[in-house]
């Protein structure tokens, strides 16, 4: 099993044990992973060993603070269009919104389900604030997101692509943005896998990002992000989502190693995937902040 596919069945099980994933789903689930029913039992149980408090650590509710209220940034969205181009093993596909008189462009680095409404959402909201966004689809080489009716496919097919076709791919696309919004600054903006990729990306060290946004991204293994000069990175995590926030003690030494100016935010009582509004762990207040600190960041760093 490769780590994203580990990463994937972590996920999976972290679900079930949550209570968002029947047992049988789960078992289905990891079962395109290649996951069998005895390891996904095995699974199962370490996940919840690893839920349960310390002796001394006080209870904190899982429930997410939700809102009536529109998710952040949608009262500005605008539209978005299909691109292709011609990636380094293909063509490439992308949800794009263009933003009038752009102040600078954003690559949007989807989740482990593929280049989804709720990712074009995200798109949109950057162009609603003066930001061009590219929402990339990195199952373009299997077709496209939309090939999928199965989510869970999508997500078993995501699995199998290898860390440096990830890394190419969103190197054509940080190439696509900067051909579309000549002239102006870059950053990259990932959640869950996506947010594992914007570490991997600075990992890689892609001159042309300004600055860098990882939503709950898993740390790669030994990070050195020295090749990324000048790249402002603000990261985001869940105070409840031990299993990836326990990963940033890692990008934190890792960033102050290269120098890079950085700051990482644990939001209180928010768990992974704070930020997806589609998501049964969306957390309205954790999102509002988020996003108005990553307005902040992009004033400051991009334009």
């Amino acid at each position: 099993m490769t780590p994203l596919q580990r990463y994937i069945a972590e996920e999976i099980a972290t679900d079930h044990v949550d209570g968002l994933l029947s047992r049988r789903e789960a078992l289905r689930r990891l079962a395109l992973l290649g996951v069998s029913t005895a390891a996904a039992t095995a699974l199962f149980a370490a996940c919840s060993e690893d839920k349960k408090p310390a002796s001394n650590a006080p209870v904190t509710s899982s429930a997410p603070a939700t809102s009536s209220a529109a998710p952040p940034g949608t009262e500005k969205a605008l539209p978005t269009a299909p691109i292709t181009w011609a990636g380094p093993q293909g063509e490439l596909q992308a949800a794009w919104a263009d933003a009038p008189n752009a102040r600078g462009g954003v690559l949007v680095i989807h989740e482990n389900k593929g280049l989804n409404d709720w990712v074009r959402s995200v798109a949109v909201r950057f162009a609603g604030i003066g930001y061009s966004a590219l929402a990339i689809d990195l199952l373009s080489g299997q077709g496209g997101t939309a090939k999928f009716a199965d989510p869970a496919q999508a997500t078993a097919e995501l699995g199998k692509i290898a860390p440096d076709v990830f890394v190419a791919n969103l190197k054509s696309g940080v190439g696509e943005l900067q051909r579309r919004v000549p002239d102006k600054k870059l950053a990259a903006v990932g959640f869950c896998m996506g947010g594992g990729l914007t570490w991997q990306l600075l990992a890689s060290g892609e001159p042309q990002l300004a600055a860098a946004f990882p939503f709950y991204g898993p740390a790669p293994d030994n990070p050195d992000f020295s090749g990324s000069k000048n790249v402002a990175v603000l990261a985001f995590y869940g105070a409840q989502d031990q299993r990836v926030t326990s990963t940033e003690p890692v990008v934190k030494a890792a960033l102050e190693k290269a120098g890079l100016v950085h700051e990482l935010v644990v939001e209180p009582e928010a768990n992974h995937a704070f930020f997806n509004d589609t998501g049964d762990r969306y957390n309205a207040t954790a999102a509002t902040d988020a996003w108005r600190q990553v307005q902040d960041w992009l004033t400051k760093y991009v334009g």
